[in-house]
């Protein structure tokens, strides 16, 4: 039996070191491996503890460890997961599926088709965002692979009628409207995760899928996958969100990451036996 296990990275799997949440005493803080550097200095991590249990995990054979992020290529090959490369990663939210590091261009064209026949297009939500953005709390407008928008923000300084103005905005025009930590991201509501690693499954013959996430962004690959786990931070856990299937752990920050990885471990063995 061959079990995927799809994981969003940034404060699911890797976090940065405002979302380390460690809360212990010093002397009792988990020791951390850096996986992520940028510009020549450290940005994401993991506990040691987790970057073991990921390694064994890579090497099962009956599993497929499946990176599934928002981020961009370029902004997902900056990480350095301990054990062997993934043969296959999710970036853009699903817009791009890599395979042995190489975009898939089958898989590329097929989602612009969609966003083409379902959605408004990138360049006026790109440009509604710019509009209607104070630059008061705007730091950084991007586009990201030519297929959504992001922006950098202030957060405690954007109202949370912007928000919700901007999210009905959005909707009403086939897009979704998603923040975490200092981004807000408007994303085409086709351009999914769960549509990427159901490609990801039809190809190695998985017969389960596992999943993890904490965003919005996250929430379509938890309710797709067979079993899924959210953290006790994000977007999901402020809102409460659940699913039969999906277990909200009570852990949060970097530990969180560490009980994901291990709860991957516990699954993929019990279906295997």
């Amino acid at each position: 039996m061959t079990v995927l296990v799809a994981s969003d990275l940034d404060r699911t799997l890797i976090y940065s070191a405002a979302a380390l949440g460690l809360t212990m005493p010093d002397p009792e803080a988990p020791r951390l491996l850096c996986v992520e550097v940028h510009e020549g200095r450290p940005l994401s991590y993991m506990t040691e503890t987790a970057a073991a249990l990921l390694t064994a995990l890579a090497a099962d054979p009956a599993a497929v460890f499946v990176p599934t992020t928002t981020r961009t290529r370029k902004q997902y090959q900056r990480i350095r997961f301990p054990g062997p490369p993934a043969r296959y990663a999710i970036c853009a939210n699903g817009g791009q599926l890599l395979v042995d590091g190489v975009p898939d261009r089958d898989w590329r064209r097929a989602v612009a088709g969609r966003l083409t026949a379902e959605c408004a297009p990138l360049e006026q939500v790109h440009q509604h965002l710019l509009a209607v953005s104070d630059p008061a709390w705007l730091r950084k407008a991007r586009v990201a692979e030519d297929l959504f928008a992001y922006l950098v923000v202030e957060r405690e300084l954007v109202p949370d009628e912007w928000l919700k103005a901007l999210a009905e905005w959005a909707e009403a025009r086939g897009w979704t409207v998603s923040l975490q930590g200092r981004k807000i991201y408007a994303v085409p509501r086709p351009l999914t995760k769960s549509a990427a690693m159901y490609e990801v499954a039809r190809r190695t013959g998985a017969a389960t899928t596992l999943a993890a996430g904490d965003s919005l962004l996250d929430a379509d690959l938890l309710l797709a996958a067979d079993r899924g786990w959210r953290p006790g931070h994000g977007e999901l856990a402020d809102a409460g969100w659940t699913a039969p299937t999906v277990t909200a752990l009570g852990v949060a920050g970097v530990l969180a990451g560490e009980e994901i990885v291990r709860e991957f471990g516990r699954a993929v063995g019990t279906l295997r036996a």
